[in-house]
């Protein structure tokens, strides 16, 4: 059973931590968009999610992971691209992303 995240946050920002990637693929038909988002954290380190959105807005299916470096995350890219291309034809492209607080407020910036 699939988990409904249509209502909750596919990433946080914490203390020190900064939004660094938001990518999306085109409106794939019966399945919706691929995104990928990665932040940065304190220690430097980047820490990804990578999930469906429905047409409906259910985001579902989300991996998570996180990586040493900027280097070591355009090696998840290059990943995402190679099997979205395979299965679907499309890759992920860059992106602008909502930040929304809690009580679901738009926020302006990225940063924490």
């Amino acid at each position: 059973m699939q988990k409904d995240l249509s209502k909750s946050a596919v990433m946080t920002l914490g203390e020190g931590e900064e939004l660094v990637a938001g990518r999306t693929t085109a409106l794939i038909p019966q399945v919706g968009r691929y995104k990928l988002l990665a932040k940065k954290k304190a220690d430097g380190s980047i820490e990804w999610a990578h999930f469906v959105e429905r047409e409906d807005g259910r985001k579902e299916q989300v991996i998570r992971g996180t990586v040493p470096s900027t280097d070591a995350f355009d090696i998840v890219i290059d990943a995402v691209n190679s099997n979205l291309r395979k299965v679907f034809g499309v890759t992920t492209q860059s992106a602008e992303f909502e930040v929304r607080n809690l009580d679901g407020q738009e926020m302006s910036g990225t940063i924490h």
